[in-house]
């Protein structure tokens, strides 16, 4: 069953390049992202994780764990980051999922149905602290993730779970936002107190809130 928006992630423990862990403990309090490869030793996923282990500090910042997996065992994966580490210039410095029994691919449907049955589709699982899903995105195994959006969609995630905001088309931390529209002009005063732009009733222009 295909994981919807809004679903509590589901658990697992798993052996991973960094010992055993049970997934929900391992996250704690903290946002997390789950991403897939469809087996090691591939060109697109050797650079997809040089630039996530490079861009781990940013995740720190925004209290995110990440974790890769695949379907290939511990050494194998163990052995693949050496090769990154030479290609990419960054030693992998989060864990890996040794998914060899598929058990993690197939609660996350991981497993591209007209695919072979070990080749994983290449997800992308942004989980919050409450262990809900927030976001999902697929790629193809020709196109590279793009770490700097989901890095972006993050700190959407994050301001509009504690402000009662929307962020608009090309929206990048710092920019105004978008009144919700729960929110009534009266509250928004109270709310927003930088003030606001009324451009339509439905569309309501502010400052950043924790920014201001």
């Amino acid at each position: 069953m295909a994981i919807r928006l809004g679903d509590v992630a589901p658990d697992f423990t798993a052996e991973t390049t960094q010992g055993t862990i049970n997934f929900h403990e391992w996250l704690g309090d903290s946002w997390g992202v789950l991403f897939s490869h469809p087996k090691d030793y591939t060109p697109v996923c050797t650079t997809e994780l040089g630039m996530a282990a490079k861009l781990k500090p940013e995740f720190d910042k925004r209290n995110v764990k990440i974790i890769g997996l695949s379907v290939d065992p511990v050494d194998s994966h163990l052995d693949w980051e050496k090769d990154i580490e030479e290609t990419q210039g960054c030693a992998v410095n989060f864990p890996m999922i040794a998914d060899a029994d598929r058990k993690v691919s197939d609660l996350y449907d991981m497993i591209h149905p007209n695919a072979n049955d070990t080749f994983t589709v290449r997800s992308v699982f942004v989980i919050g602290p409450d262990k809900k899903v927030k976001l999902t995105l697929t790629y193809p195994a020709s196109t590279g993730r793009n770490f700097a959006e989901l890095l972006r969609v993050i700190d959407s995630l994050q301001l509009v779970s504690n402000y009662a905001v929307a962020t608009p088309v090309n929206w990048e931390n710092g920019d105004d936002v978008i009144v919700g529209m729960g929110v009534s002009d009266e509250e928004a005063k109270t709310k927003f107190p930088a003030g606001f732009t009324t451009l339509k009733p439905y569309l309501r222009i502010t400052p950043q809130p924790n920014k201001v």
